[in-house]
This record gives C-alpha cells, structure tokens and sequence, in this order.
C-alpha cells in the first residue's frame, strides 16, 4: 500500500493515505475530506464487539451531517479477528447491520503498522495515553480539516456522553 503524502509525517492527515477497502479496491479516503470521521480498529470475535451495534447507530444518527464511522479490521489482538474479508463483511451486516464503510484487515501497531495508524497514534486521549493501541475498538475523531482531535480508549462506549459530545462539536464547527 502507497501513500499520498509522506507517511513519516505524522501531521499529516489520516485522510492523505491510500487503504484497501474491505472488500477490495481503494477505499478512497479523500472521499472524507470536509467530513468528521470516528476511525475504529474492530474486530469480530472480541467482548468488545457488540460496539458494533452503537457504532452502527451514530453513523446513521450523524451521516446527514458529514459524519461517518470508518471500521479498520485488525487481528492484532489475540486473533480475534480470523475471518477473510466476506466473512467479516457478512458478519458485520448480518449481525449489527452495519453500513458504514470497512477497511481491509490492517495491521495497527508494530512494523507493519499501516500509515493511517502512524498518523493517528501520537494523538493522546483524556487520560494521557498516546502510542500504540491498546486493544480492540480504540476510537479515534478526525474533524472536517482531516486533523486528529479526539481519542477514546477500547472500552468506551461509542454512544457515551464523551464521545457524541466530540462528534457534536465537530459537526458545529
């Protein structure tokens, strides 16, 4: 996978990468540019997986106003996330009904870390914690100007007041 922009530049937009989607072909981030986007590594076989349904429901509440939820397949975390491509697609709609767009599986820390995550890991969350992700449904907020601004930690509910708040903001900014 290539980039648009330098990927040692950690400044630079998530947004500036080139990533496959899920189901083959670029999934043409540039498409999100003047968007807020919550950026997820997910996974299918995790206890954190029922995220899926909350993630599913604050795309649809915020998608008419420039919002999406950007899922990132990772199997990273104990394997838990084994399946091909169509399985996880199949998984993933028929399970939560999910809509909004998926990556390919991608690797999110170590040396394979794909450049979207270099670009998104120097951010901290509220608790200071910055660098590699820690697990599952890590969640990150890119604001319409494709800059990094919020991130939430694994366990944090999709639909907690922390998190809509920050969408919110994004949208009226």
């Amino acid at each position: 996978m290539t980039t648009t922009q330098n990927t040692n530049d950690a400044s630079s937009s998530p947004l500036d990468v080139e990533i496959d989607a899920l189901l083959g072909g670029s999934a043409e981030l540039g498409q999100y540019a003047g968007k807020v986007v919550l950026v997820v590594n997910v996974a299918s076989k995790c206890g954190l997986t029922p995220q899926y349904a909350g993630l599913e429901r604050l795309h649809e509440r915020f998608a008419g106003q420039g919002f999406t939820v950007l899922g990132v397949p990772c199997n990273q975390f104990m394997g838990q996330e084994p399946g091909s491509s169509e399985e996880i697609a199949e998984f993933c709609s028929a399970t939560y009904g999910v809509t909004f767009p998926m990556t390919g599986k991608t690797d999110v820390n170590g040396a394979g870390r794909h450049p979207l995550y270099e670009r998104l890991v120097g951010f901290a969350d509220a608790g200071g914690h910055s660098g590699d992700i820690r697990w599952n449904f890590e969640k990150f907020l890119v604001g319409r100007g494709g800059e990094v601004v919020a991130r939430f930690a694994p366990k944090t509910d999709p639909e907690s007041a922390e998190v809509v708040t920050a969408i919110e903001a994004q949208l009226a900014g």
